[in-house]
């Protein structure tokens, strides 16, 4: 067991989503870094879709209950076990009674931890995932509180971990070739045209040119923004479609909406592109107020990104599985 002591609003039991019921009206939910939850539970020796804590309102604190494998990802600040400061990107053991605790990242907008034998949620609709809207999935379909206790798998590798932990370089560094590092402050975001691109003058041109600021109106839902407003140019009636996370829309207001984690699973104003599923790791992490600029982006490097995600996430899983493999042999 894990045994909450502080957490802020909205700070959830994620896994990798619940695809397959947008059908019948149900978000797919998910960590908003999805990436950072398949590292994290290579390196605790989960199934990469296991349950974790995602971390968006700080500080946050848990106190571990018995002897546990643990690994914070997705942040760029540094947790502290008992008051030490670790580094983010390593699994750890903890020991019984130990408390964590996250502070505010400098830069980035959420953490998540990953312990080993996942956390023991109920699985709804084929998921561990926190619909907070739908009030089902993860804690109760709540967020995580003060005096909440998370049930904690079997971990069936708890003495495969090397003493001084085990940590990986992170996907921005490790992957700087395939993600562009931002320029002067700004993110730039890649995405692809999407099905009413061709209703707003110059193919877009305003869209693609400007930069965009992530609006205060923005959450797990979606991301507003914030900027010199594009319209299309004729008004049409369009029928309500369905949409997924990464698609852009854009209201009669002329401020675009980034469909997230907890997108819509319908909607009818107008699509003018959609961010590539690679980068929405990236967005997941900006926070609010942060600067993007899109970048017109092409099926084939979407698919070159691809590659490369789906390689580093593969040398991850071999190396740490390498590491508690030989450690087992020698013991």
């Amino acid at each position: 067991m894990i045994e909450i002591l502080e957490s802020g609003l909205f700070n959830t039991v994620q896994d990798l989503g619940r695809p397959g019921y947008r059908d019948i009206g149900v978000s797919a939910s998910g960590a908003m870094d999805p990436l950072a939850v398949r590292i994290g539970n290579s390196l605790v020796g989960n199934d990469e879709n296991a349950a974790v804590i995602e971390v968006q309102t700080f500080p946050f604190s848990l106190r571990f209950e018995r002897r546990t494998v643990f690994a914070v990802t997705g942040t760029d600040g540094h947790p502290h076990l008992d008051g030490s400061e670790l580094i983010p990107w390593c699994a750890y053991m903890a020991e019984l009674g130990q408390v964590l605790e996250l502070k505010q990242p400098p830069r980035l907008a959420r953490a998540y931890i990953s312990v080993g034998g996942g956390l023991d949620i109920p699985v709804v609709m084929g998921s561990r995932s926190t619909s907070l809207r739908g009030g089902f999935g993860g804690n109760a379909g709540r967020p995580l509180a003060k005096g909440d206790r998370i049930a904690v798998g079997e971990d069936l590798e708890i003495a495969m971990l090397p003493a001084t932990g085990l940590a990986v370089i992170e996907p921005a560094v490790a992957l700087r070739e395939v993600f562009p590092a931002p320029v002067d402050g700004v993110l730039p975001i890649r995405a692809l045209p999407a099905g009413e691109h061709g209703l707003f003058a110059g193919d877009g041109e305003a869209f693609w040119s400007q930069i965009w600021r992530i609006s205060s109106r923005s959450d797990r839902t979606g991301y507003r923004l914030s900027g010199e407003p594009i319209t299309p140019t004729a008004t049409i009636e369009m029928r309500s479609h369905g949409v997924v996370p990464g698609v852009i829309q854009v209201p009669p207001g002329g401020e675009p909406i980034v469909q997230m984690s907890d997108a819509n699973t319908a909607g009818g104003y107008p699509k003018i592109a959609g961010v590539i599923e690679c980068d929405l790791w990236r967005l997941g992490q900006a926070r609010i107020g942060a600067r993007l600029k899109f970048v017109r982006s092409t099926h084939a490097e979407a698919r070159a990104v691809e590659q490369a995600v789906a390689r580093y996430v593969e040398d991850v899983r071999l190396t740490s599985g390498m590491v508690k493999r030989a450690l087992k042999a020698m013991a």
